[in-house]
């Protein structure tokens, strides 16, 4: 049975099934893929470092017997509770774990946990975050501008774009969220933001579809005016690529030989950071590269989970 293992003020409580019922269903991306690429024993040990909604812990856990171990990270409480609810059938032990997996190694040693066969981090957004008012993620609902996946996080999205200046905001639209509308956008924030401040995601949506041309940009581009804008605010407020770095340097620590890691990162920033770290690793003779070129997900993945459509697999091995 899965059990509780509490990181931070955090007190665990017993998920209604009605309240998972409410979530949006999250499927978990490339699951098939990787459970093709990733053999792991029955008694092995797994370190999902992004669990989410336990869609991938779901799928391996399944090969583990009652010996086998799977450490459980995220910072949502949220999420932790679904994953719970969805794992609790498993044979295996299950330990969930509320802290940022870029503090992986120092959780992992603390359960008693030396060496570990297999290392998974999902990088993605999962669908109920998406659709949670309280983290407030999304431009296509009015949500409050928060953005922080762990609420024990002080800045939001809000403070950012009501507080930088015109420049600040500019560079990290444009280095976060590769929009070369980015200096465009930061000048209609500013001047929308000296009338009252941006509180809500729709507004600051609205602003930005302003600033790049009106609502027809939104027909005529493949994705939405402010998809990269608030990416970058994302990035921003959960120093999310400072913690896959943190992430990525950890990880040899942990795997055994002949253990595996695997990243599912969604744009060019992720997928550049974890292809160098791969390749320096392979180079110092740490890892050997088991995707040359990363995988991605098939016609028919990608027809039922849109979601699928940006993932980039990449595996290596411990030497």
């Amino acid at each position: 049975m899965p059990w509780w293992s509490e990181v931070g003020s955090f007190d665990f409580a017993v998920v209604d099934s009605a309240v998972n019922d409410s979530v949006p269903e999250h499927i978990a991306v490339l699951s098939d893929t990787l459970a093709e690429q990733i053999n792991i024993p029955p008694d092995g040990v797994m370190v999902d470092a992004t669990i989410g909604h336990g869609g991938h812990s779901l799928v391996f856990g399944r090969r583990l017997g009652p010996a086998g171990v799977i450490i459980g990270f995220d910072v949502d409480d949220k999420s932790l509770q679904r994953a719970h609810f969805r794992l609790q059938g498993l044979s295996c032990k299950v330990v969930f774990i509320r802290s940022n997996f870029s503090e992986i190694v120092e959780h992992v040693v603390n359960e008693g946990i030396k060496k570990v066969d297999f290392v998974l981090a999902d990088l993605g957004v999962c669908s109920g975050q998406l659709s949670d008012a309280e983290i407030g993620l999304s431009f296509q609902k009015n949500m409050p501008l928060d953005m922080r996946m762990d609420k024990r996080l002080k800045r939001t999205a809000a403070d950012i774009v009501n507080d930088e200046d015109e420049r600040s905001l500019a560079d990290l639209i444009y280095e976060y969220g590769e929009d070369r509308f980015s200096r465009r956008i930061a000048r209609f924030i500013v001047r929308s933001r000296a009338h009252r401040r941006i509180k809500t995601t729709g507004e600051l949506a609205s602003i930005i579809v302003k600033a790049v041309g009106g609502a027809g940009c939104v027909g005529r581009s493949r994705i939405h005016p402010a998809t990269r804008s608030f990416q970058a605010l994302r990035i921003v407020v959960n120093g999310e690529l400072e913690n896959l770095g943190r992430f990525l340097s950890s990880v040899p620590c942990l795997l055994k030989r002949g253990g595996r890691v695997a990243v599912i990162s969604y744009h060019s920033l992720e997928d550049r950071i974890v292809k160098q770290n791969f390749r320096e690793n392979s180079k110092k003779g740490i890892y050997g590269i088991l995707t040359k070129k990363p995988l991605v997900a098939s016609r028919e993945e990608v027809l039922q989970n849109r979601r699928a459509r940006s993932a980039k697999l990449r595996i290596a091995e411990m030497q």
